[in-house]
């Protein structure tokens, strides 16, 4: 048996252990590879049982400590089928006092579960007492909780899946974190009470245990799960930092397949990620580490701050681990397979996020090496190339004869197009990953800082700045009135142009990393929350709303009556913007974060399976696909029928189109 070290104190773990706090009480904390306690029910109620003449047992969904849960239907529904789950209070405790507690825990969930409303939590629609038994009546979430993706996958899960799920189960626990006006913690943050669902959305299930926020110095009941329960709850405490180290343990177990409740609490610092899982990049590693302090005062400070970490780790692209060759995902396009001719590539040093901007005979990109390249258009050739304090993942833009980048350093520089020289630069507070854009002498640029700047493109003076509530990574769409861009808040921004101040602002669920684009008074973008937006340019309000599978980071492009995207579900779409109806879509198999570019009835873009594609703009036909090294991430740019666009092979290529 191990021992639980650290704790008030010291007892053996066994199957029906106690553990006790350090006001002298007894809780039974969950120890079983389940993470349900020893003593549970059976499920009691047959198919076809009908509570409250309104709601009919269909099944059973499962069992836990004190509670079973089943599928159910709502009959007050003629016409349709509306499911549930109905959870059941069960008592099992032979000690009235533990009865009361236990009645007193379950009206506690129903009660909080009623005030609070969030995408990744269900929904409360009923609470009741009947045959003297408690019954809460709750949306039923379609899917499998993390723990039995993990059993059926019978391997580590994929590093880009659970960040995604990481960023999401952030999103929920900021929410619960800052909930007004009582925040509460959660308390009992594990693989088998998060569900995710067919189209890999977080749903948190068994909020049992969770709790409004009390003094940190006050002590409640030591309760949660061996493993991954952090050493101050084994106290008696909990706060938002507690569930940040029950996140890490969850991430931990999911992308190692090393359980945690096997072994020793508190000693994952003893197992770091990429010593079991060498496919983990070391920036995500090194995020959820940081979660799982022992000390909570090293943590992360707050939810919101984990996933922004987790964002500019990721960022939503297969990262490569040096030494280890890339391995390309098969992609499953339509249409005949073709390649093109490949004009020319130019290496780089390092990986090449950013998107080429091609201007008179030069085409100029930013490279994770540091350096911003300016190479010959038509040849290839090396012209010059200007070393920043930080890697790129900006795209440059050009004025006349300047062009300006942003770089991680947090500058914004301004060089000479055709030697490269320093022009002059503007310093923010933290790192600028948005791209510059310049329109009448203004460069438009957002940063890390939370600030969205407008800078004389000539000086380098701020004409004005606004202030957000999150960093600003989206870059800037420009018409003669208004700046639109989205921010990490979730927020769509209309700026007006002369001063900055804000006509309006229209909230979606999650961050928005894409750029917005303009069309028949439309402002066009994909947020993360898998939706894509058509606003009115006045008012902000929504037009339409087309729901994609997955995250939308690649920026729209306008042509004609279409808008096109790209989504990480491995789609390329094209909607009629009038209705956002679908026109057609284009299945890749892979992420795509790259935007497109449509020129000449064709569409252009990148995709993390490797290949540059070209599809038919009319059709969404495969008209030829080139194979790098590496995911292309980069958007394609074009100038005189050359197609040139990065990849993270390093190479900046030149391609016929």
């Amino acid at each position: 048996m191990a021992l639980i070290k650290k704790a008030g104190t010291t007892k053996s773990i066994g199957a029906a252990s106690k553990m006790t706090n350090d006001n002298g009480e007894e809780a039974t904390i969950n120890l079983d590879k389940s993470g349900t306690k020893r003593n549970i029910a059976t499920p009691a109620m047959q198919p076809g049982v009908t509570l409250q003449d309104r709601y009919m047992i269909e099944g059973n969904l499962g069992v836990g400590g004190m509670s079973v849960v089943y599928r159910g239907r709502d009959l007050r529904f003629k016409d349709v089928t509306r499911l549930c789950a109905i959870k059941e209070m069960h008592q099992s405790a032979p000690d009235s006092n533990t009865r009361l507690l236990n009645l007193k825990n379950f009206e506690r969930e129903a009660g909080l579960l009623a005030m609070l409303h969030h995408p990744a939590i269900p929904k409360v629609y009923d609470f009741f007492e009947e045959n003297g038994r408690i019954y809460l009546i709750l949306e039923l979430v379609p899917g499998h909780d993390l723990e039995a993706v993990l059993d059926d996958a019978k391997n580590p899960i994929v590093e880009e899946r659970v960040v995604q799920w990481a960023i999401q189960i952030c999103d929920v626990l900021s929410y619960l974190h800052s909930h007004d006006p009582d925040p509460v913690i959660f308390r009992d943050l594990k693989p088998s009470n998060v569900m995710v669902t067919p189209d890999d959305r977080i749903m948190l299930i068994d909020f049992g245990i969770a709790r409004n926020l009390i003094r940190a110095d006050r002590k409640g009941t030591m309760i949660g799960t061996e493993g991954y329960s952090p050493p101050e709850q084994y106290r008696g405490l909990a706060e938002p930092r507690s569930d940040l180290y029950a996140l890490g343990a969850t991430l931990h177990h999911l992308l190692t397949a090393a359980d945690p409740r096997l072994e020793p609490p508190f000693t994952f610092q003893e197992r770091p990620i990429r010593q079991l899982s060498q496919s983990v990049s070391p920036e995500v590693e090194s995020v959820i580490m940081r979660s799982l302090e022992y000390d909570l005062n090293d943590r992360w400070n707050s939810a919101e701050e984990m996933k922004e970490a987790f964002l500019g780790a990721s960022a939503f692209a297969p990262q490569h681990t040096a030494g280890t060759p890339y391995a390309a995902p098969t992609a499953r396009p339509r249409g005949k397979e073709s390649s093109t001719e490949l004009i020319w590539s130019f290496r780089c040093e390092d990986e090449l996020r950013s998107s080429p901007c091609a201007s008179g005979s030069m085409v100029f990109i930013g490279c994770y090496d540091t350096n911003l390249y300016a190479i010959d258009a038509k040849r290839g050739e090396f012209r010059w190339k200007y070393a920043t304090e930080g890697g790129i993942a900006a795209s440059p833009s050009v004025w006349e004869d300047f062009v300006y980048i942003s770089s991680e350093d947090g500058v914004i520089y301004a060089l000479d197009v055709r030697r490269g020289t320093k022009r002059w630069t503007f310093r923010t507070a933290k790192s600028a990953r948005s791209s510059p854009r310049v329109t009448d002498r203004v460069v438009f640029v957002g940063s890390d800082d939370q600030h969205f700047y407008a800078i004389d493109g000539l000086r380098g003076t701020v004409i004005w700045r606004h202030r957000s509530w999150m960093p600003i990574r989206s870059s800037a769409c420009i018409t003669e009135e208004a700046v639109f861009v989205g921010g990490n808040d979730g927020h769509i921004y209309c700026f007006d142009i002369r001063n900055g101040s804000v006509k309006w602002k229209q909230k979606t669920q999650q961050p928005i990393l894409a750029t917005p684009a303009f069309a028949d008074g439309l402002v066009l973008i994909g947020s993360m929350d898998n939706n894509f937006y058509a606003l009115d340019h006045e008012g902000g309000w929504p037009v339409w709303r087309f729901r994609a599978n997955h995250y939308l980071n690649s920026s729209p492009t306008v042509v004609g009556t279409r808008v096109f995207f790209g989504c990480t579900d491995g789609i390329m779409y094209a909607l009629e913007i009038k209705n956002g109806r679908v026109a057609w879509k284009f299945d890749t198999g892979s992420q795509i974060v790259s935007s497109p570019h449509v020129e000449n009835g064709r569409v252009y873009f990148g995709c993390t399976d490797s290949f540059v594609y070209c599809l038919d703009a009319g059709t969404g036909d495969l008209v030829w696909k080139y194979q790098t090294n590496g995911p292309v991430v980069s958007s394609p740019t074009m100038l005189d029928g050359v197609v040139y666009i990065g990849s993270m092979d390093q190479q900046l290529y030149a391609l016929k189109g």
